[in-house]
């Protein structure tokens, strides 16, 4: 499916819309779920200021397969995908419904990369802890596209370009991850302390921004040029790979603008991108 009227000969499930934005959150601790702090703060605006979508995508970090898979249960179920931390963070639902029908229409976009429906996931807290600021009625259906753990930077950039015709369909993409995300060095005391970090924890945060804002996605897929300090700063790729996903979502007519721009607890970012027409 390569334009916008394959699409809409493809389904009729989606009326075709205003061009929605798209976002990339660092979405932090789980405790976000239940906190009320300067990123939270920024959640609850984002819903309030942009169009109501049909439905929405998230891209999570936590939810690494081999091959690509995307929810396509009517229920998703909550997943409480973390340990050690207070009850009432695991009493949290949100109940968002599914859309197995934007889940069918997500894997023909897609094709030829192959994509398995999913019956078994749900919404893992990389969605629930900002969904349920940005849409606290959990009215908006919800599905995740999960991320092919054995592929290359590259092959997501591809993937996600795909993706793209949906935004004119209503549909609200969102990767959810962090850019600096070192756990071994996360300094619990602060987490909330804002630009509290290693020096090699701001100077990816500086040099990332930079390439965001000048619109430089090929070296921040080419991550071997960004040097020593980007494999402190990103060890794995869980979860700067939802950002990924995010930038592959931009066209020319559409500006960058960052927010909940900090350094957190040493070696977390808090970095969030949206991406909308100008």
């Amino acid at each position: 499916m390569n334009n916008l009227k394959d699409l809409e000969k493809f389904s009729q499930h989606l009326k075709n819309s205003p061009k929605m934005p798209a976002f990339f959150i660092g979405h932090g601790s789980p405790m976000n779920a239940i906190e009320d702090n300067e990123f939270v703060q920024q959640f609850k605006k984002l819903g309030a200021h942009i169009p109501i979508p049909q439905a929405i995508i998230c891209v999570s970090a936590h939810w690494l397969t081999q091959g690509t898979k995307v929810t396509a249960m009517p229920n998703p179920k909550t997943i409480h995908d973390f340990g050690g931390f207070p009850r009432p963070l695991f009493e949290v639902q949100y109940p968002a419904l599914g859309d197995p029908e934007l889940a069918k229409i997500t894997k023909e976009i897609l094709s030829p990369f192959e994509v398995e429906l999913d019956e078994h996931w749900g919404l893992d807290h990389g969605s629930w802890t900002v969904l349920r600021h940005i849409y606290p009625a959990a009215n908006i259906p919800v599905i995740e596209l999960s991320l092919d753990y054995s592929q290359p930077l590259s092959y997501h950039y591809e993937l996600a370009k795909k993706l793209a015709l949906l935004r004119h369909k209503g549909v609200l993409i969102i990767g959810s991850g962090n850019i600096v995300h070192n756990l071994r060095y996360v300094d619990f005391q602060h987490i909330n302390k804002l630009n509290h970090g290693y020096d090699w924890a701001f100077n990816i945060q500086e040099k990332v921004n930079q390439l965001l804002l000048a619109g430089n996605f090929q070296d921040l897929i080419n991550v071997q040029n960004l040097g020593n300090d980007f494999k402190m700063a990103v060890p794995s790729y869980d979860h700067y790979l939802p950002l990924i996903y995010s930038l592959a979502l931009k066209d020319k007519q559409d500006q960058i603008e960052l927010f909940n721009d900090y350094v957190i607890g040493g070696s977390l970012s808090m970095t969030s991108v949206k991406i909308s027409a100008s």
